[in-house]
Protein backbone atom coordinates (compact mmCIF):
# COMPACT_ATOMS: atom_id res chain seq x y z
CA UNK A 1 0.00 0.00 0.00
CA UNK A 2 1.45 3.38 -0.93
CA UNK A 3 1.38 6.21 1.56
CA UNK A 4 0.08 9.70 0.80
CA UNK A 5 2.57 12.43 -0.03
CA UNK A 6 4.60 14.01 2.72
CA UNK A 7 6.29 17.38 2.57
CA UNK A 8 9.06 16.78 5.10
CA UNK A 9 10.75 14.00 7.04
CA UNK A 10 12.00 14.76 10.55
CA UNK A 11 14.15 12.53 12.72
CA UNK A 12 13.05 12.32 16.37
CA UNK A 13 14.77 10.40 19.17
CA UNK A 14 13.24 9.18 22.44
CA UNK A 15 15.86 9.28 25.19
CA UNK A 16 15.95 8.66 28.92
CA UNK A 17 16.59 5.93 31.48
CA UNK A 18 15.51 2.35 30.95
CA UNK A 19 11.98 1.51 32.05
CA UNK A 20 10.54 5.01 31.66
CA UNK A 21 8.17 3.95 28.88
CA UNK A 22 9.96 5.27 25.79
CA UNK A 23 9.05 2.19 23.75
CA UNK A 24 5.46 2.28 25.01
CA UNK A 25 5.12 5.93 23.97
CA UNK A 26 6.44 5.15 20.49
CA UNK A 27 4.16 2.14 20.11
CA UNK A 28 1.17 4.15 21.34
CA UNK A 29 1.84 6.82 18.71
CA UNK A 30 2.64 4.49 15.81
CA UNK A 31 0.23 1.65 16.49
CA UNK A 32 -2.37 3.12 18.84
CA UNK A 33 -1.99 0.38 21.42
CA UNK A 34 -0.42 -0.33 24.80
CA UNK A 35 1.32 -3.53 25.83
CA UNK A 36 1.67 -4.06 29.59
CA UNK A 37 4.81 -6.10 29.00
CA UNK A 38 7.55 -4.98 26.64
CA UNK A 39 11.05 -6.36 26.14
CA UNK A 40 13.92 -4.08 27.11
CA UNK A 41 15.12 -2.16 24.06
CA UNK A 42 18.53 -3.36 22.88
CA UNK A 43 20.24 -0.63 20.89
CA UNK A 44 17.58 1.22 18.90
CA UNK A 45 14.10 0.47 17.57
CA UNK A 46 12.34 2.34 14.77
CA UNK A 47 8.85 3.52 13.93
CA UNK A 48 7.25 6.20 11.78
CA UNK A 49 4.07 8.17 11.40
CA UNK A 50 2.81 10.84 9.00
CA UNK A 51 1.11 13.79 10.70
CA UNK A 52 -0.39 17.10 9.54
CA UNK A 53 1.60 20.22 10.47
CA UNK A 54 0.78 23.90 10.19
CA UNK A 55 -2.62 25.41 9.42
CA UNK A 56 -5.40 24.61 9.08
CA UNK A 57 -4.76 21.59 11.32
CA UNK A 58 -2.68 23.45 13.90
CA UNK A 59 -5.38 26.09 14.34
CA UNK A 60 -8.04 23.49 14.94
CA UNK A 61 -5.93 21.80 17.63
CA UNK A 62 -5.05 24.85 19.70
CA UNK A 63 -5.82 23.07 22.98
CA UNK A 64 -4.54 19.55 22.30
CA UNK A 65 -2.56 19.27 25.52
CA UNK A 66 -4.37 18.71 28.80
CA UNK A 67 -3.63 20.63 31.97
CA UNK A 68 -0.74 18.21 32.58
CA UNK A 69 1.61 20.32 30.49
CA UNK A 70 3.64 23.49 30.55
CA UNK A 71 5.14 25.57 27.76
CA UNK A 72 7.32 28.67 27.81
CA UNK A 73 5.24 31.80 27.42
CA UNK A 74 7.60 33.15 24.77
CA UNK A 75 7.23 30.19 22.45
CA UNK A 76 6.01 31.31 19.02
CA UNK A 77 2.47 30.37 18.16
CA UNK A 78 1.31 28.65 15.02
CA UNK A 79 0.49 30.81 12.00
CA UNK A 80 -2.89 32.49 12.19
CA UNK A 81 -5.69 32.85 9.67
CA UNK A 82 -7.05 29.83 7.87
CA UNK A 83 -10.15 29.11 5.85
CA UNK A 84 -12.56 26.29 6.39
CA UNK A 85 -11.67 24.55 3.12
CA UNK A 86 -8.33 23.23 4.35
CA UNK A 87 -6.26 26.10 2.98
CA UNK A 88 -4.45 28.97 4.59
CA UNK A 89 -6.60 32.04 4.15
CA UNK A 90 -3.55 34.21 3.47
CA UNK A 91 -1.58 31.97 1.11
CA UNK A 92 -4.04 29.31 -0.08
CA UNK A 93 -1.45 26.68 0.86
CA UNK A 94 -2.58 23.09 1.09
CA UNK A 95 -2.23 21.22 4.39
CA UNK A 96 1.39 20.18 4.93
CA UNK A 97 2.35 16.75 6.25
CA UNK A 98 5.46 15.59 8.06
CA UNK A 99 6.76 12.06 8.34
CA UNK A 100 8.15 11.51 11.83
CA UNK A 101 11.05 9.08 11.78
CA UNK A 102 11.05 7.86 15.39
CA UNK A 103 14.12 6.31 16.97
CA UNK A 104 13.46 4.64 20.33
CA UNK A 105 16.84 4.35 22.06
CA UNK A 106 17.93 1.99 24.81
CA UNK A 107 18.22 3.57 28.24
CA UNK A 108 20.65 1.14 29.81
CA UNK A 109 24.16 2.42 30.48
CA UNK A 110 25.83 -0.45 28.58
CA UNK A 111 24.18 0.72 25.34
CA UNK A 112 24.91 4.44 25.70
CA UNK A 113 27.85 4.38 23.30
CA UNK A 114 25.49 2.98 20.66
CA UNK A 115 22.48 5.16 21.35
CA UNK A 116 24.51 8.38 21.44
CA UNK A 117 25.42 7.85 17.79
CA UNK A 118 21.73 8.18 16.88
CA UNK A 119 21.59 11.68 18.34
CA UNK A 120 23.40 12.95 15.25
CA UNK A 121 21.07 14.30 12.63
CA UNK A 122 18.06 14.45 14.96
CA UNK A 123 15.83 17.52 14.71
CA UNK A 124 13.68 16.66 17.72
CA UNK A 125 13.89 14.73 20.98
CA UNK A 126 11.53 13.53 23.69
CA UNK A 127 13.44 13.38 26.98
CA UNK A 128 11.44 10.90 29.02
CA UNK A 129 11.47 10.18 32.75
CA UNK A 130 9.18 8.23 35.08
CA UNK A 131 7.29 10.49 37.49
CA UNK A 132 7.18 7.62 40.01
CA UNK A 133 10.99 7.15 39.99
CA UNK A 134 12.94 10.21 41.04
CA UNK A 135 16.29 8.83 39.88
CA UNK A 136 15.10 8.89 36.27
CA UNK A 137 14.35 12.61 36.61
CA UNK A 138 17.75 13.32 38.16
CA UNK A 139 19.42 11.56 35.23
CA UNK A 140 17.54 13.76 32.74
CA UNK A 141 20.27 16.39 33.10
CA UNK A 142 22.91 13.92 31.93
CA UNK A 143 20.78 12.85 28.99
CA UNK A 144 20.19 16.44 27.94
CA UNK A 145 23.88 17.28 28.19
CA UNK A 146 24.80 14.26 26.06
CA UNK A 147 22.15 15.17 23.50
CA UNK A 148 23.23 18.79 23.16
CA UNK A 149 26.89 17.81 22.92
CA UNK A 150 26.19 15.63 19.87
CA UNK A 151 23.00 16.84 18.16
CA UNK A 152 22.55 19.98 16.08
CA UNK A 153 22.19 23.28 18.02
CA UNK A 154 18.58 23.83 16.92
CA UNK A 155 17.27 20.45 18.10
CA UNK A 156 13.76 20.72 19.57
CA UNK A 157 13.55 19.09 23.01
CA UNK A 158 10.44 18.37 25.05
CA UNK A 159 10.53 16.98 28.62
CA UNK A 160 8.07 14.14 29.15
CA UNK A 161 7.03 12.84 32.57
CA UNK A 162 5.50 9.44 31.78
CA UNK A 163 3.29 7.05 33.75
CA UNK A 164 0.72 9.66 34.70
CA UNK A 165 -1.83 6.87 35.06
CA UNK A 166 0.08 5.54 38.08
CA UNK A 167 -0.72 8.68 40.07
CA UNK A 168 -4.23 9.14 38.72
CA UNK A 169 -5.56 5.86 40.08
CA UNK A 170 -7.19 7.46 43.08
CA UNK A 171 -7.84 5.48 46.24
CA UNK A 172 -9.44 6.63 49.48
CA UNK A 173 -7.57 5.84 52.70
CA UNK A 174 -8.99 5.17 56.14
CA UNK A 175 -8.83 8.88 56.93
CA UNK A 176 -11.13 9.55 54.00
CA UNK A 177 -8.44 11.50 52.11
CA UNK A 178 -7.24 10.82 48.59
CA UNK A 179 -4.04 8.80 48.24
CA UNK A 180 -3.76 9.16 44.46
CA UNK A 181 -0.33 10.84 44.57
CA UNK A 182 1.38 8.31 46.86
CA UNK A 183 3.49 6.99 43.98
CA UNK A 184 4.54 10.37 42.60
CA UNK A 185 8.18 11.23 43.30
CA UNK A 186 8.54 14.25 41.00
CA UNK A 187 6.07 17.12 41.22
CA UNK A 188 4.74 18.92 38.20
CA UNK A 189 6.09 22.23 39.50
CA UNK A 190 9.60 20.80 39.95
CA UNK A 191 9.74 19.36 36.44
CA UNK A 192 8.29 22.57 35.03
CA UNK A 193 11.00 24.60 36.75
CA UNK A 194 13.68 22.24 35.39
CA UNK A 195 12.33 22.67 31.86
CA UNK A 196 12.44 26.46 32.19
CA UNK A 197 15.94 26.45 33.65
CA UNK A 198 17.33 24.16 30.95
CA UNK A 199 15.74 25.86 27.96
CA UNK A 200 13.47 22.94 27.07
CA UNK A 201 10.52 23.79 24.85
CA UNK A 202 7.82 22.26 27.03
CA UNK A 203 7.07 19.95 29.92
CA UNK A 204 4.19 17.52 29.58
CA UNK A 205 2.99 14.55 31.60
CA UNK A 206 1.80 11.55 29.63
CA UNK A 207 0.39 8.08 30.02
CA UNK A 208 1.35 5.54 27.40
CA UNK A 209 -1.24 3.26 28.99
CA UNK A 210 -4.24 5.56 28.59
CA UNK A 211 -2.81 7.58 25.71
CA UNK A 212 -3.21 10.91 27.52
CA UNK A 213 -1.08 13.65 25.94
CA UNK A 214 1.00 11.16 23.92
CA UNK A 215 -0.01 12.30 20.45
CA UNK A 216 -0.07 15.92 21.53
CA UNK A 217 3.51 15.71 22.86
CA UNK A 218 4.86 14.34 19.58
CA UNK A 219 2.76 16.80 17.60
CA UNK A 220 4.14 19.75 19.58
CA UNK A 221 7.67 18.76 18.57
CA UNK A 222 6.55 18.36 14.95
CA UNK A 223 4.89 21.79 14.94
CA UNK A 224 7.98 23.51 16.33
CA UNK A 225 10.15 21.78 13.71
CA UNK A 226 7.72 23.03 11.06
CA UNK A 227 8.04 26.55 12.45
CA UNK A 228 11.82 26.22 12.26
CA UNK A 229 11.56 25.05 8.65
CA UNK A 230 9.54 28.16 7.79
CA UNK A 231 12.16 30.25 9.59
CA UNK A 232 14.88 28.77 7.36
CA UNK A 233 16.79 27.09 10.19
CA UNK A 234 17.40 23.83 8.29
CA UNK A 235 19.24 22.94 5.12
CA UNK A 236 16.77 20.47 3.64
CA UNK A 237 19.52 19.05 1.43
CA UNK A 238 21.83 18.32 4.37
CA UNK A 239 21.03 15.08 6.23
CA UNK A 240 22.80 16.38 9.33
CA UNK A 241 20.03 18.92 9.85
CA UNK A 242 17.56 16.16 10.76
CA UNK A 243 14.94 17.40 8.29
CA UNK A 244 14.58 16.87 4.57
CA UNK A 245 12.01 17.74 1.95
CA UNK A 246 10.37 15.31 -0.48
CA UNK A 247 12.75 13.84 -3.00
CA UNK A 248 11.90 12.12 -6.29
CA UNK A 249 9.12 9.60 -5.80
CA UNK A 250 8.38 10.70 -2.25
CA UNK A 251 4.64 10.44 -2.81
CA UNK A 252 5.08 6.76 -3.62
CA UNK A 253 6.92 5.92 -0.39
CA UNK A 254 5.71 2.92 1.54
CA UNK A 255 3.79 3.16 4.79
CA UNK A 256 0.46 3.94 6.40
CA UNK A 257 -0.74 7.46 7.03
CA UNK A 258 -1.92 8.13 10.54
CA UNK A 259 -3.78 11.32 11.29
CA UNK A 260 -3.27 13.18 14.52
CA UNK A 261 -6.57 11.78 15.80
CA UNK A 262 -5.61 8.12 15.82
CA UNK A 263 -5.11 5.03 13.69
CA UNK A 264 -2.61 2.23 13.45
CA UNK A 265 0.40 1.20 11.48
CA UNK A 266 4.07 1.91 11.09
CA UNK A 267 6.63 1.58 8.37
CA UNK A 268 10.24 0.59 8.69
CA UNK A 269 12.91 2.64 7.10
CA UNK A 270 16.19 4.41 7.56
CA UNK A 271 17.19 7.60 9.21
CA UNK A 272 16.13 10.75 7.46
Amino acid sequence: MSSPPWNYIAKLVCIGDSGCGKSSLTIRLCEGRFSPQHDVTIGVEFGSRIVPVGPPHSKRKTNTLSSSSFEHQNSPSAPSNFSGDGKNANTDDEQKHMKLSLWDTAGQEIYKSVTRSYFRGASGALLVFDITRRATFVHATDWLNDLRAIAEPDIVVILVGNKLDCVQSETIGESGTSDNNDKREVTFAEAQEWAQKNGVLQYVETSAKSGENVEAAFMRVAERIFENINAGKYDLNDRRSGVKGPGPGASASRGVKLTADGGKGSSAGGCC
